[in-house]
C-alpha cells in the first residue's frame, strides 16, 4: 500500500513542489561545496522513493495535508514558491527531478528533457529483442521510454554509523524530516567517497586519470539490458565511461582470396616491375634511333606523353600500396595486445604521402614520428611521391641527346674517279642541254659555277682576314693565320686545313741567287672529302637526319678517307729568268706583239716528252727531264695587276701562271692537286646546316687515312685536276693577262704579292689567295670519287655506269632521342627510382609474408567510424577546438573488443595490470563468433613486425 501511495501523482506532485521550494534558499548558502551537497540531496531523494525506509506515518502526513490545501480556499503550496504551477511540466528550477506525466493520462504531451539529457525510462515492457542498427520503434514504444529511469536503478546504499539518531527519525512530530535531504555534511562526505569509489561520479577537487581504462559501472550495465538505446545517466554529471554499442558486421581479417586484398596485390605487382623495369631503362640508357621519330614507329610527341602516363600510373600505384601498406602496419600493431600501440602522429603519417605539404604544415607530428624506422620510411615515400615524375622526366623519358660515339664502317656512292671532269660536267644543272650546246654546255655550266663558288669563298676567306687585321692578331706563322673556307650546297660550310707547312725564309733563302733575293711561298691546302656527305644521306648507313625529328636532329661523324688537296708554289723572278719560258722573249718572238687569238696552235712550241733549256727554279717546280716535267710556255709577259695562265703541257699535272706586281716585278706560281693521307674528314649536320671539315696532322687521330692504311702513298699528283682546273682559270679571269684585260680578281691577287722573305701578318700571300680560289674544285672534284686513294675499279673506264658502294671506317655520334640524364647533376634522381623500387618490393613481401589485410582504421571513414563508437579520454582534454598537441600526438593507442558484444573500440595508454576477473567459456559453452574469433588471433600476436 505504501508503496503504491509512493508511487501515486499526488506525492510525485508534492515532492516537486518541495524541491522548488528548497531552490529559493540556495543563493544563500555561502560555500559552494553545501550548494554541491544539496543538489546530491536532490537526487537523493528521488532514488530513496522506491525504498521502504520511508515509513508510513511520513507519506500519510504530506497526503493529508495536499487534502488541506486542497479543501482550503486558497491553498498555500507545500515547500513551493506561490508562482509555481505543477501543471507546468517545465519545472522553472534546476532541480533534475521533474514531473512525468503518465502517456496514459495526457496523451500527446511534450516529453521534457534535461539539456544534454535524456530521460531514462521508469518502464520495461518493451520489448527485448534486438532488431538491428535500422530499427525504428513504435510511438507506443517510445511513449513506454519516457521517464527518470528509476524502476530499473538499484537503490544507493544507506550510509552507515551515527549520524542520523532515533529521535531524527521521520516520525509524526516531524513529518517533513526526509533522511537523504538533512544529513549531515560527514555523511555526504561519506556517501560521497562511496560513490567515487564506484567510477560514477567524478572527484571535483582532483583531476581525472588520462589513463582510466574503459569500464562499465553497475548502473550502466543494467541499463545495457534494456530495449532502449544505452545513454548516460540523468543524475548527475554525464558518465564519461559510457560505452556505446555497435556489434561489427563483418570480420577484422580479409583473406587473400577477398577482392581488396587481391586489387592491393596486384597494385603491389604492378608497382613493382613497372619502378623496376623504368630503373633499368635510367641504367641502361637505351637509345631509341628510328623508333622514335617524324617517320618512325612513334613520333616524338606521342613517345613522351606515353612515357609521362606510365610515370604517373608508376607513382598512383605507389602512393596506393605505400598507403595500404602503412595502414595495414599501423592497424595491426594497434589490434596486437602486447605492441607498443599508435600515436596520433604516426596516424598522421598517411598524409605525408598523399599531402606532402603537411610535412610543413603539421611540422609538429613530423618532429614526434619522423624520426622512428615507420617515419623515416614514411619519409622516403613522400619524398618519392613529390619527386618521381620529375626524376622519371629527367632519367627515363625519351629526351634528344647526343650519344657516345660509335665506331662504325659507313658505306658511301661511287661513281667515278677523282677530279673527272666529264663526270662533274655532267652533273652540273643548266637548261641548256648537249643537245642544244653541245661542245660546250658542260664547260659553260661548270665555268659559271666556278666562279660562282671560287669568288664567294674568296670573299669569306678575305673577310676573315679584315676581321683579324683590325683585332690586331695577325701572324706571320701559317698554323695562325686564318684557315681556308668554302660553301656546298649552299648550306653547309667547309673548313679547309694548312699542311706540310714550310718555313718561307728558309726557302727563300735557299733559292736565291747571287745578289738576287728570291721571295718563295711553298703552302699546301687539304680540304675535306665531299663525299662524305652524300654518305650520310644513303639510307644503307641508317642514319637519322634532323628532319626525321621535327628539325631537332643532329649528328657528328668523322671519316676515314683520303683528303683532296692542292699545293701552290710562289716564286718571284727576274725578266732574263722568265725568258726561256716566255714565248715572247724567245728569239723567234723577236720581242714582237704575238698574235694570241689561237694561242697556242700554230706556234712553235715544244711538246712533251722535249724539254726546253733550263731555268733558276727547275728545281723548285721540278721542271725537267729529272722531275719528268715540262717547262710551261706564257705567251708573254703581262703587264702590271695582270695574270696569264698556262695549261697547255702535255700531260701535265699542273697549271701554272704569271703575274706582274704594281712595282713590275714578276712571280709565278705552279698550282697541282693531290690526295693526302694526313687528314680525316668531320661533318656535323642539323637543321639549320652543316659543317665540313679537314683535320689534318693530328697525332692522336686514330682515323687519320693514314693510320688505317699505312701503305697509302702520300700526295700521289692527280693529272684529272690539271684539266678540270684549266676551266676554273678561265672562268676567274686568271688567263685575262694576254689580252691585257685586267681583271679584277688578277689585280687582288697581284697587290698579294710578298715583297719579304716571310709571310705579311697583315696580309695573305698570292700562294694562300690561288688556294683559297681553288678550293671549290677539290669539293667538286671528290663528290663521286672512290674513299680510298686510288681508282680501284676498271683502269680504263673512268665513270661507272651504276655508282657502286664503298666502305670506310668512321666514327658517329648521333642526337636522337635517348633515355638517361642530360646534365651531371640530374644523376641524383637515380636515388628515387631506387627508393621507388626498394620500397614497392618490400610492400610487395609484406603483403605476400601477411596473407591478406586486416581493416585499415587510418583511414577517415573507418578511423571516424571507429572513435564516434569509443568512449571519450581525458588523454585528449583541450583537443577538441584545436586538435592535439605536444604529448598528447605520442599517447599510445590501441584497438580493442568486448568479445561478449562484438564491439570494436580504440582506448589510449598502456593499462596497468588489474586484478579482474576473468571470466573463460566452459567446454559447453557455444563456439565464440568468427568476428571474436579473427580479433583474438590478431591481438595474442607477439609482435606487429614494424
Amino acid at each position: 500500500m505504501d508503496q503504491a501511495r509512493c508511487s501515486s501523482p499526488a506525492a510525485t506532485q508534492l515532492f516537486s513542489e518541495a524541491i522548488a521550494q528548497m531552490n529559493t534558499f540556495r543563493p544563500l548558502v555561502a560555500s559552494a561545496r553545501l550548494g554541491k551537497r544539496l543538489e546530491r540531496a536532490e537526487d537523493l531523494i528521488p532514488t530513496a522513493l522506491p525504498q521502504a525506509s520511508y515509513s508510513a506515518h511520513t507519506l500519510s502526513f504530506v497526503l493529508a495535508n495536499a487534502g488541506e490545501n486542497a479543501e482550503s480556499d486558497n491553498p498555500t503550496p507545500l515547500l513551493r514558491q506561490e508562482t509555481s504551477n505543477l501543471s507546468d511540466y517545465t519545472v522553472a528550477s534546476t532541480s533534475t527531478f521533474v514531473n512525468t506525466p503518465s502517456p496514459a493520462a495526457t496523451p500527446g504531451s511534450p516529453v521534457h528533457h534535461r539539456t544534454g539529457y535524456r530521460r531514462l525510462a521508469s518502464f520495461n515492457t518493451a520489448d527485448t529483442a534486438y532488431h538491428g542498427p535500422h530499427h525504428s520503434p513504435s510511438s507506443s514504444q517510445t511513449l513506454q521510454e519516457h521517464g527518470l529511469g528509476i524502476k530499473n536503478l538499484k537503490p544507493l546504499p544507506s550510509p552507515s554509523g551515527a549520524g542520523l539518531s532515533s529521535s531524527d527519525a521521520p516520525s509524526s512530530a516531524n513529518p517533513l524530516l526526509s533522511p537523504p535531504l538533512l544529513q549531515s555534511r560527514k555523511e555526504y562526505k561519506q556517501v560521497d567517497q562511496e560513490r567515487d569509489g564506484e567510477g560514477d561520479w567524478d572527484d571535483y577537487n582532483s583531476r581525472p586519470d588520462p589513463y582510466q581504462p574503459f569500464v562499465a559501472s553497475a548502473e550502466t550495465e543494467q541499463l545495457r539490458n534494456q530495449t532502449t538505446a544505452p545513454t548516460v545517466q540523468s543524475f548527475g554529471p554525464p558518465d564519461v565511461h559510457a560505452e556505446p554499442w555497435c556489434k561489427a558486421r563483418q570480420k577484422l581479417h580479409h583473406g587473400k582470396g577477398n577482392w581488396l586484398a587481391i586489387s592491393a596485390l596486384i597494385l603491389s605487382v604492378y608497382s613493382t616491375l613497372a619502378s623496376g623495369l623504368w630503373l633499368g631503362v635510367a641504367i641502361a640508357k637505351p637509345r631509341f634511333g628510328q623508333r622514335i621519330a617524324h617517320t618512325g614507329q612513334m613520333s616524338p610527341a606521342t613517345a613522351t606523353l606515353v612515357a609521362a602516363a606510365l610515370a604517373k600510373s608508376i607513382e598512383l600505384s605507389f602512393v596506393t600500396v605505400f598507403v595500404t601498406f602503412l595502414g595495414q602496419v599501423l592497424s595491426r600493431r594497434a589490434l596486437v595486445k602486447r605492441s607498443k600501440g599508435i600515436t596520433i602522429s604516426e596516424m598522421s603519417m598517411r598524409q605525408w604521402v598523399t599531402q606532402p605539404g603537411t610535412l610543413i604544415t603539421h611540422w609538429q607530428t613530423v618532429r614526434y614520428a619522423a624520426l622512428t624506422f615507420l617515419g623515416l620510411i614514411t619519409l622516403s615515400g613522400a619524398l618519392i611521391a613529390m619527386l618521381y615524375t620529375t626524376a622519371s622526366e629527367s632519367l627515363v623519358a625519351p629526351k634528344l641527346k647526343m650519344g657516345q660515339l660509335e665506331h662504325r664502317m659507313l658505306h658511301g656512292k661511287v661513281a667515278t674517279q677523282f677530279a673527272n671532269v666529264k663526270t662533274i660536267m655532267d652533273s652540273c644543272q643548266t637548261p641548256i642541254s648537249e643537245s642544244v650546246d653541245p661542245e660546250y654546255s658542260g664547260s659553260t655550266c661548270i665555268a659559271i659555277e666556278h666562279s660562282g663558288q671560287s669568288f664567294h669563298n674568296y670573299m669569306q676567306y678575305l673577310s676573315n682576314w679584315t676581321n683579324i687585321i683590325d683585332s690586331g692578331r695577325g701572324s706571320d706563322d701559317l698554323a695562325k693565320r686564318p684557315a681556308p673556307v668554302a660553301m656546298l650546297y649552299d648550306n653547309t660550310t667547309v673548313h679547309g686545313s694548312w699542311i706540310s707547312k714550310v718555313n718561307m725564309t728558309e726557302l727563300s733563302q735557299k733559292y736565291s741567287t747571287g745578289n738576287y733575293s728570291r721571295v718563295v711561298t711553298n703552302v699546301t691546302m687539304a680540304m675535306p672529302h665531299a663525299g662524305v656527305f652524300a654518305a650520310m644521306r644513303d639510307p644503307v648507313n641508317n642514319v637519322m637526319q634532323p628532319q626525321d625529328l621535327e628539325g631537332l636532329g643532329q649528328y657528328e661523324v668523322q671519316a676515314s678517307v683520303p683528303s683532296p688537296a692542292v699545293n701552290v708554289i710562289c716564286a718571284s723572278m727576274q725578266r732574263e729568268e722568265l725568258a726561256p719560258i716566255v714565248f715572247s722573249e724567245w728569239p723567234l718572238g723577236n720581242g714582237t706583239a704575238v698574235n694570241l687569238t689561237d694561242w697556242p696552235k700554230g706556234f712553235d712550241i715544244p711538246e712533251w716528252p722535249g724539254f726546253i733549256n733550263r731555268t733558276a727554279v727547275d728545281d723548285l717546280f721540278e721542271f725537267g727531264e729529272k722531275y719528268g716535267r715540262s717547262h710551261p710556255v706564257f705567251p708573254k709577259l703581262p703587264l702590271e695587276y695582270n695574270t696569264v695562265v698556262n695549261t697547255t703541257g702535255w700531260f701535265a699535272d699542273s697549271i701554272y701562271l704569271l703575274a706582274t706586281s704594281a712595282s713590275g716585278s714578276y712571280t709565278m706560281c705552279s698550282l697541282r692537286a693531290s690526295l693526302t693521307t694526313k687528314c680525316s674528314t668531320r661533318y656535323s649536320a642539323s637543321m639549320s646546316g652543316g659543317s665540313l671539315n679537314a683535320h689534318c696532322e693530328d697525332s692522336h687521330d686514330e682515323l687519320a687515312y693514314g693510320k688505317s692504311h699505312s701503305n697509302a702513298t702520300e700526295g700521289v699528283i692527280s693529272k684529272d685536276w690539271s684539266i678540270f682546273a684549266a676551266e676554273w682559270a678561265r672562268a676567274l679571269s686568271l688567263d685575262a693577262g694576254k689580252n691585257d684585260g685586267k681583271a679584277s680578281s688578277a689585280r687582288l691577287l697581284t697587290q698579294l704579292i710578298p715583297v719579304e722573305q716571310r709571310l705579311n701578318p697583315s696580309l695573305p700571300s698570292i700562294a694562300e689567295a690561288l688556294a683559297e680560289l681553288a678550293g671549290s674544285t677539290l669539293l667538286l672534284s671528290s663528290l663521286d670519287a672512290p674513299f680510298i686513294h686510288f681508282w680501284n675499279y676498271s683502269t680504263t673506264v673512268p665513270i661507272l655506269e651504276e655508282p657502286q658502294h664503298q666502305a670506310f671506317r668512321a666514327t658517329l655520334r648521333t642526337k636522337d632521342y635517348a633515355s638517361g640524364p642530360n646534365q651531371p647533376w640530374q644523376q641524383v634522381f637515380y636515388l628515387v627510382l631506387f627508393l621507388t623500387f626498394a620500397t614497392n618490393l618490400f610492400c610487395l613481401i609484406y603483403f605476400l609474408v601477411r596473407h591478406g589485410l586486416v581493416t585499415d582504421f587510418i583511414e577517415p571513414q573507418n578511423l571516424f567510424s571507429l572513435s564516434l563508437n569509443s568512449p571519450p579520454s581525458h588523454a585528449l582534454d583541450g583537443a577538441c577546438g584545436s586538435g592535439p598537441e605536444n604529448e598528447q600526438l605520442i599517447m599510445s593507442w590501441h584497438i580493442k573488443m568486448d568479445e561478449k558484444r562484438e564491439h570494436f573500440y580504440i582506448e589510449n595508454g598502456q593499462r596497468p595490470p588489474t586484478k579482474r576477473k576473468v571470466t573463460r567459456p566452459l567446454d559447453f559453452e557455444m563456439d565464440t563468433s568468427p568476428i571474436v574469433n579473427t580479433y583474438t588471433k590478431l591481438a595474442s600476436r607477439h609482435t606487429s613486425l614494424l
